[in-house]
C-alpha cells in the first residue's frame, strides 16, 4: 500500500485541521476517503475516533484563531468542581470576542464576549478561559451554592504534599477584581452573591455545601480546619467547627475508606474526645439528603454542648 494511503500518527488518532493535514502532506483526495469524516469548516477527524473531550477541544481550538475554549468545557478540561449534572458533560463550547464573526460551527455552544487578555491562557496546546474567568462564565448556569463550592475550590490553600502547589489558583479580593471588570455580564448578580458566601478553608465541594446548609438553617457560621489547639498548625483539624462550643464536625467522603486513612481518621477524632470536645462524622449519606439530618444534630448539640468560660461569664464573645 502506498504511503500516502496511511494518515500520519497524529492524524490517526485524534481531531486534526485541514492546514496539519495539508502541512503533513495529506491530499485533498486524502481527505474525502471513508476513514476521515469532515466535522465541519477546515475540521477533521478518524473515523474510528472515540470521543475524547481533549482531543475535541484541542482540534476545535487550532481550527479557531482568536477564540478561546470556555465555560463548562473549560471547566471540564482543568477538572473544576462541577455539580453532578455537569461533571460529565460532553458539551463543546467555544467563545469569541465581538471583533470576530459569532460561532457558526453545528454542535458547538458559541459565545461572543468581552475578556481581558489576562483572562485567558494556552494549556497543553488548548487556549481556553483561565479557572478564575471559567468561574465566572458559569455564574449564568450554576445555582449558587454550586457557584460558591466551585469559588471555594479556587481561592483554599493548597496541602503542598499532595498537590505540589503553594498558592490557590485565586483570592477572594482577586475574584471580586475579575467580577468587577464585567459589570453587564450574564450571571454577574450571582457572581456577587457567591463571593459574599465563598470562604477560605473548605476542602471539598460537600465541606462548602455544609457550610452552605449550616449557615442557611440559622445557625452561626462554623469556623474551617479548626485546629485541636489554637495557633498549633501540627494539631489535628476538624473540617468545620464551633471552638467555643467545642463541637468538630467532619466530613469523611469516599477517600476515607482506606485502612490507613480510617486509622488515621480514628486518631485524629480520639484527640478532639479526650480533650472534651463533640465529634459529628458526616459522610455520602449525610451529603445525599442535602445535609438536613445532619444540622437537625447539629442543632441539637449546639444546644445542649458545652460553653467554653469566658464566653458563659460574658467576658468573650463568640459564635
Amino acid at each position: 500500500m502506498r504511503k500516502q494511503d496511511f494518515l500520519p500518527p497524529p492524524l490517526a488518532q485524534a481531531p486534526f485541521t485541514f492546514g496539519s493535514a495539508r502541512a503533513s502532506g495529506v491530499t485533498l483526495d486524502r481527505l474525502r476517503r471513508k476513514d476521515v469524516v469532515n466535522v465541519g469548516r477546515g475540521l477533521y477527524r478518524p473515523a474510528d475516533w472515540d470521543f475524547d473531550l481533549e482531543g475535541a477541544a484541542k482540534a476545535l481550538s487550532a481550527a479557531s484563531p482568536g477564540a478561546w475554549i470556555s465555560h463548562v468545557t473549560a471547566a471540564r478540561l482543568r477538572r473544576q468542581l462541577l455539580p453532578p449534572w455537569l461533571a460529565d458533560s460532553t458539551e463543546l463550547h467555544l467563545s469569541k470576542p465581538r471583533a470576530l464573526p459569532s460561532v457558526r460551527r453545528k454542535g458547538i455552544f458559541g459565545h461572543t464576549v468581552l475578556a481581558l487578555e489576562d483572562e485567558i491562557e494556552v494549556v497543553d496546546g488548548i487556549t481556553l478561559s483561565t479557572r478564575s474567568r471559567t468561574w465566572l462564565d458559569l455564574a449564568r448556569v450554576l445555582p449558587l451554592n454550586d457557584l460558591v463550592s466551585m469559588g471555594d475550590e479556587l481561592i483554599r490553600i493548597p496541602r503542598v504534599d499532595f498537590e505540589g502547589r503553594t498558592q490557590p489558583y485565586d483570592t477572594l479580593a482577586g475574584l471580586r477584581i475579575l467580577a468587577g471588570r464585567h459589570p453587564n455580564l450574564q450571571g454577574i448578580v450571582r457572581a456577587r452573591e457567591a463571593l459574599d458566601l465563598m470562604r477560605v478553608g473548605a476542602d471539598s465541594a460537600p465541606e462548602s455545601l455544609l457550610r452552605l446548609a449550616i449557615v442557611s438553617a440559622g445557625l452561626p457560621e462554623p469556623e474551617l480546619q479548626v485546629p485541636l489547639r489554637a495557633g498549633d498548625v501540627r494539631s489535628p483539624s476538624a473540617d468545620l467547627g464551633y471552638r467555643h462550643r467545642r463541637l468538630a464536625i467532619q466530613y469523611d467522603g469516599g477517600h476515607h475508606l482506606g485502612d490507613a486513612q480510617i486509622l488515621s481518621d480514628r486518631r485524629r477524632d480520639k484527640a478532639f474526645e479526650a480533650a472534651g470536645w463533640t465529634v459529628l462524622v458526616l459522610d455520602k449519606d449525610d451529603h445525599a439528603d442535602g445535609f438536613e439530618s445532619a444540622v437537625q444534630r447539629i442543632k441539637r448539640t449546639l444546644r445542649r454542648g458545652w460553653l467554653d468560660h469566658p464566653q458563659a461569664s460574658g467576658f468573650a464573645s463568640g459564635d
